[in-house]
């Protein structure tokens, strides 16, 4: 586990690069009984559970301030789609505001602070709304979104467990007033963008190399991890 979240801040984009030039020759001592890269290929699998309790552990607290948003994870080139076997039986095309895009989404609250609070990975093909109640279980206060979660129902549905839903509005629709604090809230849900763009390019949350589907959510879980340590 050590090992695979570490591979996430190590700076390398190449696993098998990071194994073999990095912890075989620098990390010996401390990982003293270290198999070859294709043995720890397969215990890789093995370590899927342990790191999402693990990641539990490493959530923030609600502030009553919470940003929700989802990001795209490409497994593959639009072209390739239907020669991409690993990943046939469930990853889905969706499309944000930049096209369409074929693999799953990773759908994130965070905190004012920017800490991860609540985490799902779902196919590409998933309304962000379907995903936002289960998001906000544990939170309190107000929920800040992009248009893309406008929903009265989901309004409704989060207003009776505690939690206010606020979004900008299309322009198609009538304009309401807010609070200046609530209009100065809903600019900084760009704090959620950065997240992604740390996620995506800092860590490795989205690469085209996966080999296996075990492995792929082994590797989400690993990013998101040192993304909570940094």
């Amino acid at each position: 586990m050590t090992i695979v979240i570490l591979f996430q801040t190590s700076g390398f984009r190449n696993l098998k690069t990071y194994y073999r030039q990095y912890v075989c020759a620098f990390l010996r001592k401390e990982f003293p009984n270290l198999v070859s890269y294709q043995r720890f290929v397969e215990l890789q699998s093995e370590t899927l559970w342990p790191l999402a309790a693990f990641l539990h552990t490493r959530f923030g607290s609600c502030t009553g301030v919470s940003f929700i948003d989802s990001t795209p994870i490409k497994v593959c080139h639009n072209l390739r789609i239907k020669s991409n076997k690993i990943f046939r039986e469930l990853a889905k095309r969706g499309k944000t505001s930049t096209g369409w895009f074929y693999g799953f989404k990773v759908h994130l609250v965070i905190n004012d602070c920017g800490e991860l609070l609540a985490v799902m990975i779902t196919p590409g093909n998933v309304d962000d709304r379907k995903a936002a109640p289960r998001l906000a279980r544990r939170l309190w206060g107000k929920l800040f979104g992009d248009r893309g979660y406008i929903s009265k129902e989901l309004f409704d549905q989060l207003w009776g467990t505690g939690v206010k839903l606020i979004t900008k509005i299309r322009k198609n629709m009538k304009n309401k007033l807010l609070p200046i604090l609530d209009k100065i809230l809903l600019r900084k849900r760009a704090l959620s963008e950065t997240v992604n763009d740390q996620l995506k390019n800092i860590f490795q949350i989205e690469h085209t190399r996966h080999r296996s589907l075990v492995n792929f959510m082994v590797n989400q879980i690993a990013a998101l991890i040192a993304y909570n340590y940094r």
